[in-house]
């Protein structure tokens, strides 16, 4: 099957993506996306351009992105084609700013009745309680997620 955008790299293209997949430090997505590049250039006449399947098998990829990185070259060029594009972020946090501010305020606040600290249990009944009643929170949270968030802003409970 033939592809659907033709590649067809100038001999400075060529040698600037030789460069930069046999010396330097570059980031591991630049390389393979110079390395799908240099495979489907079909300029050379003495060497035919590979087909996506088999780039996708010899750089241990998929086909979607051998035709993802042909198309942004032609599209937006070389170096557009070359840049390790971030991930997209997951899902939003559960806990804002204003709502992980009321939980460090809560378990720096005094321990109810009868107990000498917060547990995280505790605690995180309590935040969801409070929070959600007061609009801050949209629905419970789990108390692993209450102690990720006490550990990243360095809330000690045991005060």
């Amino acid at each position: 099957m033939p592809a659907k955008h033709v590649i067809c790299l100038s001999d400075e293209q060529r040698h600037r993506l030789d460069q930069l997949t046999r010396a330097g430090r570059h980031h591991a997505r630049s390389i393979q996306h110079a390395r799908i590049l240099l495979l489907t250039d079909a300029a050379d006449d003495d060497r035919p351009a590979w087909s996506d399947e088999k780039i996708a098998d010899a750089l241990d990829c998929g086909t979607a992105t051998v035709a993802r990185v042909r198309k942004r070259f032609l599209a937006d060029g070389l170096d557009e084609a070359l840049r390790a594009r971030k991930t997209a972020p997951g899902r939003p946090p559960k806990i804002d700013g204003i709502a992980e501010a009321h939980l460090v305020a809560l378990a720096c606040s005094s321990p109810p009745e009868g107990r000498a600290r917060w547990s995280l249990r505790l605690l995180c009944d309590r935040f969801v309680e409070l929070t959600v009643r007061e609009g801050h929170l949209a629905g419970p949270v789990s108390y692993e997620t209450v102690r990720q968030v006490l550990k990243k802003t360095h809330c000690d409970r045991t005060a």
